[in-house]
């Protein structure tokens, strides 16, 4: 499949580049019953984290910066991250998961993304 983008300026540039670096990635990921995808959502608030079986369509288990446990806390954006990543990792495991193909949604690898991802793997989920 083909997927066009229509190339913007300015500020709209880099949303296009994102979506098309998205689409790059999801060529080649794809989330089955025994290695779900871990999709990672970051905005400049907070950042939303899901495990996602992409055969079935259905999401395993979720966490996000709006959870009970982590509202409110201290910290800055990457400890935030950080508590997500850990957060997601125990749901995951309690719904049976113990690796995840990891998608960065189109994000760079660094920061909050990666803060994540490390957090997860702490946590015992094996990417």
């Amino acid at each position: 499949m083909a997927y066009g983008v229509k190339i913007a300026k300015g500020d709209a540039y880099k949303r296009t580049a994102k979506q098309r670096r998205h689409i790059r990635i999801r060529k080649n990921i794809s989330g089955t019953a025994e290695r779900p995808r871990l999709v990672v959502t970051r905005s400049n608030r907070g950042i939303t984290a899901q495990v996602i079986d992409d055969l079935q369509g259905h999401t395993l288990a979720s966490a996000s910066h709006l959870d009970a446990s982590i509202r409110g806390g201290e910290g800055d954006k990457s400890a935030q991250a950080k508590k997500v990543g850990a957060l997601v990792a125990e749901r995951a495991k309690a719904a049976g998961v113990e690796a995840v193909v990891f998608d960065r949604g189109g994000n760079q690898y660094a920061g909050r993304i990666a803060a994540l991802a490390d957090a997860a793997r702490e946590a015992g989920l094996k990417f």
